[in-house]
């Protein structure tokens, strides 16, 4: 039996990468999905594929930074699917640099959208999810979160926010039923981890003592134990999904 039989989730960032393949893990294992991502065409794609595999999906562009954006999205989700009994906040970005050259602008773009879009999401459904007596929350944070990096402070700091609202929202939640928990990705082959040059690469793998980078699919397949009825007495966590790269 599908795991997510009919329940409908919500993923930012869906567009590529880890949330597409959160996206299209949880719609193979029986859920409805609502797509966003900052482009129309990203998010139709990846509602297109879901509704190949015979699930309901919606597709919304929006910058999750966007507090009046946000609302108006939330509020056009829960008229087209009624309810939402799953919620990924796993849009971000990057703007590297080392601290004494890093500009204001990308700091706040940094902080605006990791922390500040999974703020404004879950604020956004929080009502409905208390109202519902049901719901899980997962945050796609970062071992970036839990050890930092050098030239990575706007998105360590990002990534540590995410990881504390986190359990500040898991103990606010927990009496009506409702689970919050971040993962940790490690080293993930993404567009975004492609642009790195090869010698960098070489010594990130070094780190990893399984001694291979992950794929979006190990970040879904965690998401999925999260937002499935196995993790029912699951709250507060953060699963580090890394290789073991920070243990």
């Amino acid at each position: 039996m599908s795991q997510l039989a009919n329940q409908i989730a919500v993923v930012t960032g869906a567009g590529r990468g880890i949330g597409r393949a959160i996206a299209l893990k949880f719609a193979a294992e029986g859920a409805n999905v609502a797509c966003v991502s900052r482009t129309q065409e990203n998010s139709e794609k990846v509602a297109a594929e879901i509704r190949s595999l015979g699930r309901q999906a919606w597709a919304h562009a929006v910058d999750v930074a966007d507090a009046a954006a946000v609302t108006a999205a939330a509020e056009k989700i829960l008229a087209e699917c009624g309810r939402v009994d799953i919620l990924v906040n796993n849009a971000g970005v990057t703007r590297d640099d080392l601290l004494m050259r890093m500009s204001e602008a990308d700091w706040d773009t940094v902080l605006d959208t990791n922390l500040k879009g999974a703020f404004l999401f879950t604020k956004a459904f929080s009502r409905a999810l208390l109202k519902q007596r049901s719901g899980r929350i997962i945050n796609v944070a970062s071992v970036i979160g839990l050890v930092g990096n050098a030239g990575q402070s706007n998105y360590a700091a990002s990534k540590a926010g995410l990881i504390g609202f986190t359990k500040s929202v898991a103990r606010e939640m927990a009496s009506r039923g409702i689970t919050a928990n971040a993962l940790a990705p490690g080293f993930i082959e993404t567009d975004m981890t492609a642009e790195l040059k090869e010698e960098l690469r070489a010594t990130v793998l070094k780190g990893i003592p399984l001694g291979l980078f992950g794929q979006p699919d190990d970040i879904a397949n965690a998401a999925l134990f999260l937002a499935s009825p196995a993790a029912r007495y699951i709250t507060g966590q953060v699963l580090a999904v890394d290789g073991g790269m920070v243990m």
